[in-house]
């Protein structure tokens, strides 16, 4: 089963869900399509004049438009926005990490080569990738706005009208018992009329 990865803009800001092609960890730009000229119409074999090689204009770097995320987000974030050099510093993090291990590793066979007591065989550690790479791309204002003072979110209007029912169901549990309560006394009442004739 295929994940599905979050694609954001240049600014990290969270635009949709899309399932890749294959499973996705880290982070891939998206590059934008080259637009394709149409080809020149050619002259009838007759008009072919040998023409002069012309030497080919070397390729442009492609244009990144976004990037697919295939780090998960977490939930409650209003509109996410992944930290794009969180996660640069975190490769280099990762990138020095692993020359550190080359170089460690490095030094102890060359000490076992030359026949010197070396230690431990040196361990790669990977960095602790950072729990922080999304964030809410919102302002605390932004937010306010879309969260109207005195609105409701649907959960809490959903309480609001649970809590109504409750009540309204005690207070019909209630009438009924006291309803009971005076039938009870009607009875003994009519029970009372009946005995004493």
């Amino acid at each position: 089963m295929r994940k599905a990865v979050s694609k954001v803009d240049l600014n990290g800001l969270y635009i949709e869900d899309v399932e890749p092609d294959d499973s996705l960890i880290g982070v891939v730009p998206i590059y934008a399509q080259p637009v394709q000229e149409e080809a020149p119409e050619l002259p009838g074999d007759e008009e072919i004049e040998d023409e002069p090689d012309t030497p080919e204009e070397p390729e442009q770097p492609r244009e990144i438009i976004g990037y697919l995320v295939g780090v998960p987000m977490p939930t409650g974030l209003y509109h996410p926005r992944f930290d794009l050099l969180a996660w640069e510093a975190y490769q280099d993090a990762v990138l020095e990490a692993q020359s550190d291990y080359v170089d460690a590793m490095h030094d102890w066979q060359e000490s076992y080569a030359e026949g010197v007591e070396q230690g431990e065989q040196p361990i790669y550690t990977s960095p602790t990738i950072p729990d922080n790479l999304w964030v809410e791309g919102l302002t605390p204002e932004e937010i306010a706005e879309r969260i109207k003072p005195g609105e409701r979110t649907e959960v809490e209007k959903l309480r609001a009208e649970n809590t109504e029912l409750k009540l309204a169901l005690t207070e019909l549990a209630e009438a009924q018992e006291a309803d009971k309560t005076e039938m009870q006394l009607a009875l003994a009442e009519i029970a009372g009329l009946i005995g004493g004739e």
